[in-house]
């Protein structure tokens, strides 16, 4: 079962060594556990619903599972009770006629309805933000495999299926999609394509946009049905409408999706280099080159040292220090982990590949990398852990040109780090997703927990300002994968402009005049 106040599988943990709290304690200082409310007591707090339809249950539990996402903000308000809007209902609709169903019924009685596919948004998508009476559609039953075409590589899902059902329905006819988010346990294609979602290995496979070729939206106004063409000029694509749209003109219901054959290999390996400017220029260099890789993942040397230390190893990770000592790397270090995938030939050839790590200095270290695949979506629990240790976690993301991203980086860290007075704040970046002219660059901090719910959002405001201020001076998106959201919405009009959003609100106007899709979100 999945948590209510958490992250993830109630049975799955992320313990932390000692050695790990100690460092924690180093960077922040001794932390007390919270004092959270339980279900029982959040569950009294929910409101009679007076919906009344046949896909739509007002159980309390119901109610509060979808109540709020994943954000930080979000785990502030679940873990403290202080939650001004429950949904009224939630939705089960399992068919294209049940959506079509719940839209008119919303738009008879002045509801409002709000898509969910996994719950994992970590901006706000999901969250209700004002009294009007809200349904939550969760698509969770539309999960199935609709239509494989193995000579054309395409598939057709409902939009409900999250990406671990989907790769195994895939893996078993010998195929992959080849889109890993960290929430991939969790988050679903529709939600993917809501959001314009990047997968871990997006290097090799590319982005969901470059996946989704088309589907079925269903809007108040009407059904959009759009065929999965190879490739168009009949004018402006209009499935880019969908792409990015967030729930906020209509429902995506089915998704026709270019996929893979499984390679014949795969692997993943690690490299540290001396220094951050030595590791971003062979990331550079090797994201422009024709080669089999799948993903490249660089980590500051804070990042680096956090990642060590949290691993809790201290005798192999000291023993690794002497090793690469010998080889001129030292207390600046820093960790790249890359991944390689095609037939047996293509991965065994890494010629190219291994050139460029030497001519940064850069050296191979074994396990790490496997290591790193074999647990990459377990490491969303350690918020889990960090919480009821006493400690709150976030993290930021942006795409910015290569120039800039060393400056970006380190601005962002110093005053991220700076940001609450007196109060340390842990910070570490690493870059991803590459591409010939930028990278993303993803950010985590860390900062102790008050006996307050009211500060710790207060904290969370004042660092999530500073950053999306820092982003925006630098010339950088306000979201490379995690969407707009309401997190996002107040620096929107900076990246699009006026005319922009004035585009994004007349289309809002042509597909849901009555504004009863996911309001206050996205316009």
């Amino acid at each position: 079962m999945k948590r209510w106040n958490g992250w993830g599988n109630i049975e799955v943990e992320y313990p932390l060594h000692e050695s790990a709290l100690s460092f924690l304690e180093s960077k922040l200082g001794p932390s007390r556990k919270p004092q959270d409310i339980s279900l029982e007591e959040l569950t009294k707090k929910v409101p009679q619903s007076h919906i009344g339809h046949k896909l739509v249950t007002t159980d309390s539990f119901d109610r509060v599972r979808h109540a709020r996402g994943q954000s930080l903000p979000d785990w502030i308000a679940l873990r403290s009770g202080n939650i001004e809007y429950f949904p009224a209902g939630v939705a089960y609709p399992q068919s294209n006629q049940d959506i079509k169903s719940l839209i008119n019924y919303a738009y008879d009685n002045d509801i409002a309805l709000i898509p969910y596919g996994g719950g994992t948004s970590v901006v706000g998508h999901i969250n209700i933000y004002n009294a009007k009476p809200t349904i939550t559609v969760d698509l969770s039953k539309m999960n199935k495999l609709m239509h494989l075409n193995e000579e054309n590589h395409t598939a057709t899902f409902q939009a409900g299926i999250n990406g671990l059902d989907l790769e195994a329905i895939l893996n078993e006819k010998g195929y992959t999609l080849g889109h890993f988010p960290q929430s991939f346990e969790y988050s679903t294609l529709g939600g993917w394509i809501a959001t314009r979602s990047s997968g871990q290995q997006s290097l090799g496979y590319g982005r969901i946009e470059r996946m989704f070729l088309g589907g079925k939206f269903i809007t108040p106004h009407g059904e959009l049905n759009l065929p999965p063409f190879p490739a168009s000029a009949a004018g402006p694509d209009l499935k880019e409408i969908i792409l990015g749209s967030e729930g906020r003109y209509g429902i995506l219901t089915e998704a026709t999706v270019r996929i893979h054959k499984l390679p014949e290999r795969e692997i993943f390996k690690a490299v540290f280099f001396p220094t951050f400017s030595h590791g971003l220029k062979a990331i550079r260099e090797l994201s422009r080159q024709r080669t089999p890789l799948t993903m490249l993942r660089l980590s500051t040397e804070i990042e680096t040292i956090t990642t060590l230390a949290l691993a809790g190893r201290a005798q192999q990770i000291s023993i690794l220090e002497t090793l690469l000592g010998f080889r001129g790397i030292g207390e600046n270090k820093v960790l790249l982990l890359y991944g390689i995938a095609g037939t047996k030939e293509e991965v065994s050839s890494q010629k190219s590949i291994r050139n460029t790590i030497k001519q940064y200095n850069g050296v191979h270290v074994p396990v790490f990398g496997s290591e790193w695949h074999k647990s990459r979506f377990k490491t969303p629990y350690l918020r889990n852990t960090l919480w009821e240790l006493g400690y709150a976690v976030d993290t930021l993301e942006t795409a910015i040109p290569w120039g800039k991203a060393l400056g970006l980086i380190r601005d962002l860290q110093e005053k991220i780090s700076n940001g609450l007075d007196k109060e340390k704040v842990h910070t570490f970046t690493h870059v991803s997703h590459m591409y010939t002219d930028g990278c993303s660059v993803y950010t985590t901090y860390i900062y102790k927990l008050s006996d307050s719910p009211e500060e710790n959002l207060r904290k969370w405001q004042i660092l999530k300002g500073l950053a999306s201020e820092t982003i925006i001076q630098w010339g950088g998106t306000i979201s490379h994968q995690h969407g707009v959201g309401k997190d996002h919405l107040p620096y929107l009009s900076r990246e699009k402009g006026a005319l922009g959003l004035q585009v994004l609100g007349t289309l809002g106007m042509l597909f849901d005049p009555e504004n009863i899709l996911n309001p206050g979100k996205l316009f």
